[in-house]
């Protein structure tokens, strides 16, 4: 589902502050970002990073309210028995398409750990072609605290089966092959 800006702020008081690596804004790739939720409602960083497209995975935190950024919300939570796989490739295909058209997609959950990352990771895996492993080593170089749970790797896993994706091992045993 497409929104356009959202008016709502970020979570309210009560919250401890993040630590600095954990409100920064991750390049997983040029036109990626990944983030968490009190960092994406941060309308100086968007504009000032470029972000034209905001993908909110979770079921509660608020849009930004930056005018220039369409987004799209994902309503899971962060449960290892929710279905992320059944939006995977609606998301990896809206983040393609505001990469291609020029913009940038930022990708949050409520931390950046979870939900963002397996977002990302499917992107990457379907998107750019990468193998799990490669792909999620992208998204963790990009966001050191990335680690989806149990129930979203095992999903990420299935969709790599289901993208038929060699992995690393198959490359390894081809090339050993051909030699």
């Amino acid at each position: 589902m497409l929104l356009g800006g959202g008016r709502q702020s970020a979570a309210g008081a009560g919250h401890t502050a993040p630590s600095a690596s954990s409100t920064a804004v991750g390049k997983v790739t040029a036109s990626l970002l990944i983030s968490n939720a009190r960092t994406a409602c941060n309308a100086e960083l968007l504009a000032r990073e470029g972000v034209t497209f905001c993908v909110n995975v979770t079921r509660q935190q608020p849009f930004p309210s930056f005018q220039q950024a369409r987004g799209m919300r994902v309503p899971v939570f962060d449960d290892p028995a929710e279905d992320l796989y059944r939006y995977f490739e609606r998301c990896s295909d809206a983040i393609e398409e505001a990469v291609r058209s020029g913009g940038k997609c930022l990708v949050y959950c409520k931390n950046g750990r979870s939900r963002s990352a397996a977002i990302c990771t499917a992107y990457l895996m379907r998107h750019r072609n990468l193998p799990l492993k490669d792909a999620f080593e992208a998204v963790k170089a990009a966001r050191p605290v990335a680690e989806p749970n149990t129930g979203f790797w095992s999903q990420l896993q299935r969709y790599e089966e289901d993208l038929k994706i060699p992995k690393q091992s198959d490359l390894l045993s081809r090339e050993l092959n051909s030699l």
